[in-house]
């Protein structure tokens, strides 16, 4: 999407070339965004996404929305994101931009098709927003076309955890070998591989 150009972060903090601020200043989750569980409606993604665009260039926050169907938690949000942020400090990215970045990682894959999938689609979103660095005149605006949820997204249910093990090419075996439960271990270590495929 837009790579903002700004020198100085909140209170003086440094970004890079891409805008993000430097690493030192994140937080625990190693990223520098804010996450919210949003629903909203689009028939138009081109239209959608050049609004996206136009919000974040305004505003000087990087947006990243991720399709909640295809994410295994709020875990795999921070850990695609925090790859994403650390490729981009590094100028390691695959993609031109951070948001796409963010998407790749989701996906545990390089290829921008695969990565697209992770993100919006035609008809009713349930999705992560994540705004980098978290600005509330942004949310503000973008509240106008997305509804904040405190639904439970955490559990993973029988459709979506096949949807996941074929995603990630986990098998019944390696599941059970690592134990039922460790589902999102297995797609968190397959966001992490990622990084020894560039």
């Amino acid at each position: 999407m837009h790579r903002i150009p700004t020198d100085k972060g909140p209170e003086g903090s440094s970004r890079d070339q891409f805008g993000n601020i430097a690493g030192s200043d994140w937080p625990e989750t190693g990223h520098p965004c804010s996450i919210r569980q949003v629903v909203f409606t689009t028939n138009d993604i081109p239209g959608f996404l050049r609004r996206l665009r136009t919000i974040s260039a305004d505003f000087g926050s990087h947006i990243i929305l991720f399709d909640k169907e295809m994410m295994a938690g709020r875990s795999h949000v921070n850990i695609a994101l925090s790859h994403a942020f650390r490729a981009a400090g590094s100028n390691t990215c695959i993609s031109s931009s951070v948001e796409i970045e963010a998407l790749l990682y989701a996906a545990g894959s390089r290829q921008v098709i695969d990565g697209t999938r992770f993100g919006i689609h035609e008809g009713v979103n349930l999705a992560y927003l994540c705004l980098c660095p978290d600005n509330k005149e942004a949310w503000n605006i973008l509240s106008h076309d997305m509804k904040e949820t405190s639904d439970e997204w955490e559990r993973i249910d029988a459709i979506k955890r096949s949807r996941l093990m074929s995603i990630f090419n986990i098998t019944p075996e390696e599941l059970r070998v690592a134990g039922e439960d460790r589902l999102k271990d297995l797609v968190m270590e397959r966001v992490a591989l990622l990084d020894a495929y560039k």
